[in-house]
């Protein structure tokens, strides 16, 4: 009986040094499968046509390349999933919302961050949380100022290259995505995202401290501003216009600077910003995107329905100093200012006489040039001024006409 035990006990041990040596060589035999090894990163692979494929992500060697927009890609994997997006197809779709995407990491990144609000990543300087890894290692790059795509063109440095691409555009005036109900087209697929919600009339980013919602994002980020003691913390040494934004005033500086790099292909008028050219061009237009939720009143400009707005408040914040006078806006506030200070700020190229405000000063300019830009719809008199148009308009309403 004991030797019976101790041959048992033999045969265990035999058996345990037996599996012990299966398990070492499956392992190695799993390890030796692996045994092509990219010198780069570590990374390893069992066949040698996978690490081909890998390599060219630190080569940047992209020959698989779009038919339709040809952009071009290291994996053909990846212009695969690149194509559904000009076919639109989108086979995955979520069973909570029903909303369609088209790749199933998409689909399970949306999970998790709509319905879950799982956000298990977070950013070890600031804490800032985040669904997704991806946005969580392009946000990291905000703390070290890493912008490591730059444009060839104007230097101009950027987080993330789909943002470079989309900059490329404005130098090429290239714009791919168009809008189905009004044709405009657009140099970036956000942007065309956000114009449509100005047909929608959707409004999906709200403010968490007054609950007022916003089309774009990055206006919500600017809107909080408005919350914070710190809204405004640049000024301009010429004018003293505040501005939120270093950036903001960088470009502002471009006026008094008279920098114009920006013109109108109908009637060659210049600006010192694209977006100034982009509101000019609503005067050949005649778009008017923006209207009052009260009067319905139109404007061709955001800013001038803000103003707008407020006359039907009544509410007038800023007030002056020196005369006690309130005004709605804090614009307005800092012209007026200048009429204690006598400061004019805005001077004319040609004769160097002073203004106190910008349009003051365009207004004059057009003597020099003999420009006439506000036309009459119904009997083609052309003026200078706006409000010498306004009021001519009147004598057409009334029944009145215009000697001379």
């Amino acid at each position: 009986m004991e030797v019976s035990i101790e041959t048992n006990e033999i045969h265990s041990v035999n058996d345990l040094h037996a599996f012990d040596t299966e398990l070492k060589v499956e392992s190695e035999t799993r390890l030796d499968k692996k045994r092509f090894a990219c010198d780069k990163c570590g990374k390893a692979f069992s066949h040698k046509c996978h690490l081909n494929k890998h390599c060219r992500t630190h080569t940047n060697d992209k020959i698989y390349s779009c038919d339709i927009c040809s952009k071009t890609f290291s994996l053909k994997d990846y212009l695969n999933k690149h194509v559904l997006t000009h076919t639109d197809e989108k086979p995955y779709s979520c069973d909570i919302c029903d909303k369609q995407f088209s790749r199933k990491n998409h689909l399970k990144e949306h999970h998790t961050y709509i319905h879950t609000n799982e956000k298990p990543y977070s950013c070890d300087v600031c804490n800032k949380k985040f669904s997704r890894k991806g946005h969580l290692n392009l946000h990291c790059r905000i703390h070290t100022n890493d912008k490591r795509h730059s444009c060839d063109v104007c230097g101009k440095a950027f987080f993330q290259r789909g943002h470079l691409n989309a900059h490329y555009r404005t130098h090429t005036n290239d714009k791919p995505y168009s809008c189905v109900i009004c044709d405009k087209s657009f140099s970036s697929k956000s942007y065309l995202k956000e114009h449509l919600r100005t047909h929608t009339d959707e409004k999906p980013y709200s403010c968490d401290v007054c609950k007022k919602t916003f089309s774009r994002k990055g206006i919500l980020n600017k809107h909080y501003l408005s919350h914070s003691e710190k809204s405004y913390s640049y000024t301009c040494k010429v004018c003293s216009k505040d501005f939120s934004q270093k950036d903001y005033l960088n470009e502002h500086y471009r006026i008094h600077k008279n920098e114009k790099s920006f013109s109108c292909d109908m009637c060659g008028k210049e600006f010192s910003l694209k977006r100034y050219l982009n509101i000019h061009v609503r005067v050949h237009t005649y778009e008017k995107p923006y209207s009052c939720d009260i009067c319905s009143k139109k404007f061709s400009h955001k800013h001038h329905l803000r103003k707008h707005c407020l006359s039907h408040t009544n509410e007038k914040s800023y007030s002056c100093d020196v005369c006690s006078k309130k005004f709605s806006h804090k614009d307005y506030l800092n012209k007026h200012f200048r009429v204690h200070t006598k400061e004019k700020p805005y001077s004319c190229v040609v004769c160097n006489k002073e203004f106190s405000r910008k349009n003051h000063l365009n207004e004059h300019f057009r003597t020099h040039t003999n420009e006439k830009p506000y036309v009459c719809d119904m009997c083609g008199k052309a003026f200078s001024k706006k409000h010498n148009f306004n009021r001519h308009h009147l004598s057409h309403t009334n029944g009145k006409t215009l000697s001379g």
